[in-house]
């Protein structure tokens, strides 16, 4: 049997292997997830910018 022409079916068999184990070995005790708790009066934090506009002239002669 050449390997290189089987090789879709042994990566197929690894991963059937691969897969079996990993679900026969896994802990299926489940872990109970607490509840998330929001605060009705947490704040977003904000961003002040507190800057004049430059007028198109300004834009201009940074520009250049």
């Amino acid at each position: 049997m050449n390997i290189l022409k089987n090789m879709e079916a042994v990566f197929v068999a690894a991963f059937a292997v691969a897969a079996f184990a990993t679900y026969a070995t896994a802990d299926v005790v489940p872990v109970a997830k607490p509840a998330a708790q929001v605060s009705v009066e947490a704040k977003m934090p904000t961003v002040v910018v507190s800057a004049k506009r430059l007028t198109a002239a300004e834009k201009a002669r940074l520009g250049s």
